[in-house]
C-alpha cells in the first residue's frame, strides 16, 4: 500500500483544514487508517485511528472534539478534518495504515505497516 498525504498549509488559529490520505491498491478497506504528527524537535505522536469500516475511532485527548477522521473506502481515501486549530497543532502530519487488530487505544507508530510522506500544517497565532 502506498499512501499520499495532502492538504496541509498555513492557517490562522481558530481556522480549519482538511487533510487527505490517498491509498494505492485494492486492499485499502483491509487496513485501519491512522494519523500521527511530529512537531519540530518532538517525537512523533498519535492523533487518531479509524477502523476498517469506519465505524470505530479513537482520538488522542489533545485533539478530541476538534478533529474528525473519516474514510471513503470506495475512493481509497482517508480524511482528517481539523477545526479550531491551535498554534500547538503545528506539525508534519503523517497518515499510516495498519493491519493490526489490536485494540484501537493501543495504536502506536510501531503497529503501523505503511506510512505516507507527511504534510506540513502550520497554525499561526
Amino acid at each position: 500500500v502506498q499512501l499520499q498525504a495532502s492538504g496541509g498549509g498555513l492557517v490562522q488559529a481558530g481556522g480549519s483544514l482538511r487533510l487527505s490520505c490517498a491509498a494505492s491498491g485494492r486492499t485499502f478497506s483491509s487496513y485501519r487508517m491512522a494519523w500521527f504528527r511530529q512537531a519540530p524537535g518532538k517525537e512523533r505522536e498519535f492523533v487518531v485511528v479509524i477502523s476498517r469500516g469506519g465505524g470505530s475511532t479513537y482520538y488522542a485527548d489533545l485533539v478530541k472534539g476538534r478533529f474528525t477522521i473519516s474514510r471513503d473506502n470506495a475512493k481509497n481515501t482517508a480524511y482528517l478534518q481539523m477545526n479550531s486549530l491551535k498554534p500547538e497543532d503545528t506539525a508534519v502530519y503523517y497518515c499510516a495504515a495498519t493491519s493490526s487488530m489490536a485494540t484501537l487505544t493501543t495504536m502506536t507508530s510501531a503497529r503501523m505497516n505503511y506510512w505516507g510522506q507527511g504534510t506540513l500544517v502550520t497554525v499561526s497565532s
